[in-house]
C-alpha cells in the first residue's frame, strides 16, 4: 500500500519530470482511474482541506450549498446505479447536507461511502444515507447534535446543552436565592433560541432515521427501530459529551450499522488509501481546500478565499 511519505516521495518524482511544477492532479486521479478500474463502479471524491496548516475560512470547507453545482459537475457523464463515495468532511449545514444526499440519490440507487480518516457532524449524517459505509482503523465519524450560534454567531453551542441549561435554570430558579446567578445566563436566551434548539435536534434525528430506514435497513424487518435507535444514540450530547468526540468502527457495529472493513478487500484499501493520502499532499501543496472529483478527471476545485485582514488599529472601516 503506498503510504503518505511514498505518495508524497511519487509526487516529488514528478517535480522533477515537468522541471519543478509538482502533478498533484495527475497523481490523484490515477488512482481514481485505478479504484474505479478495480470496483466496477463509479467513484467520487469529496474531501475538504480543514486540517491543512495555512488558515481557512470556515465556510469554504464545511457542507454548503455550492456543493450541489460540484456534485453536478462531476456526475455529469457518469453511468450505472452504483457510486463509491469518498468523503473526508468536518461537516456543516444540516440542510445543504440533505440537499447532497437528495441529489445523489436521484442520480445512483446504490451507494457505498468510504471514509479515508473522518467524515463528521453533518458528513456523517450523508454517511447515513449509504447503503453500506466501508472504514478502517483508522477512519472515524462522529455525533450529529446540531450546533447552534449564539450571541455574535462566532461561538457555536450544542443544542441539547442549551435545553439542558435552560431546564436546569426552570428547576433552580424556584429559589429566589439563586436567580442573581442564573440572570447572566438567562439573558443570553433570545425568544427563538429554544425552539430553533428543538427544531435543529429533530431535524438531525429526522434526517438519519429516515435516510437509514429507506437504504441501508431498507430490506431489514427491524429496519424502522434500528434507524430510531442509531438516530437518537448519535444526536444524544449528553452521551458523547464533546461534538468532536471521533466515533471508532467498534462502536458502530455496536449499534448495528452496516459497516465493511476497509481492509477486507486489500486492492480497495490501497486504493482509497492512496486517493486519500494525494488530496492530502495536494491540500498541503496548493490553494485549494475543497476537492470534489471523480474517476474521469471531471473536478470542482474550491481555491482558498482571501482572510480579510484587520485593519492597524486606529484605522476606522467605512
Amino acid at each position: 500500500m503506498p503510504i503518505w511519505s511514498e505518495i508524497l516521495a511519487e509526487l516529488k518524482e514528478t517535480s522533477l519530470a515537468l522541471g519543478g511544477s509538482v502533478d498533484y492532479d495527475g497523481v490523484r486521479r490515477k488512482y481514481l482511474q485505478q479504484l474505479n478500474g478495480h470496483t466496477g463502479r463509479n467513484i467520487i471524491l469529496y474531501a475538504s482541506g480543514w486540517q491543512q496548516e495555512t488558515e481557512v475560512l470556515l465556510e469554504d470547507v464545511l457542507i454548503n450549498d455550492e456543493d450541489i453545482h460540484a456534485l453536478m459537475e462531476v456526475s455529469n457523464g457518469l453511468q450505472g446505479p452504483n457510486l463509491d463515495l469518498i468523503l473526508h468532511s468536518p461537516g456543516g449545514s444540516a440542510e445543504s447536507a440533505e440537499a447532497l444526499v437528495s441529489y445523489l440519490r436521484s442520480r445512483f440507487s446504490h451507494i457505498r461511502i468510504i471514509v479515508p480518516q473522518l467524515a463528521m457532524s453533518a458528513a456523517t449524517m450523508v454517511a447515513c444515507s449509504a447503503n453500506e459505509i466501508v472504514l478502517g482503523k483508522h477512519s472515524f465519524l462522529g455525533p450529529t447534535d446540531p450546533q447552534i450560534p449564539t450571541g455574535s454567531g462566532l461561538t457555536f453551542v450544542p443544542a441539547q446543552a442549551v435545553l439542558d441549561q435552560f431546564e436546569k435554570a426552570q428547576k433552580e430558579c424556584t429559589d429566589s436565592a439563586k436567580l442573581p446567578a442564573w440572570m447572566p445566563m438567562l439573558s443570553q436566551f433570545g425568544p427563538s433560541l429554544l425552539a430553533r434548539c428543538e427544531t435543529a435536534l429533530e431535524l438531525s434525528k429526522e434526517l438519519v432515521r429516515t435516510w437509514l430506514e429507506k437504504y441501508m435497513f431498507e430490506e431489514d424487518p427491524d429496519g424502522a427501530s434500528k434507524a430510531e435507535s442509531i438516530a437518537e444514540w448519535l444526536a444524544d450530547h449528553q452521551h458523547f459529551k464533546s461534538h468532536h468526540r471521533h466515533i471508532p468502527r467498534s462502536d458502530l457495529l455496536q449499534q448495528q450499522l452496516k459497516v465493511m472493513h476497509l481492509e477486507d478487500d486489500e486492492m480497495l484499501q490501497d486504493l482509497s488509501l492512496s486517493v486519500f493520502h494525494a488530496v492530502v499532499h495536494t491540500f498541503h501543496g496548493t490553494p485549494a481546500v475543497k476537492i470534489v472529483e471523480n474517476h474521469t478527471g471531471r473536478a470542482f476545485i474550491k481555491k482558498m478565499s482571501a482572510i480579510p485582514t484587520p485593519p492597524p488599529q486606529g484605522m476606522q472601516i467605512k
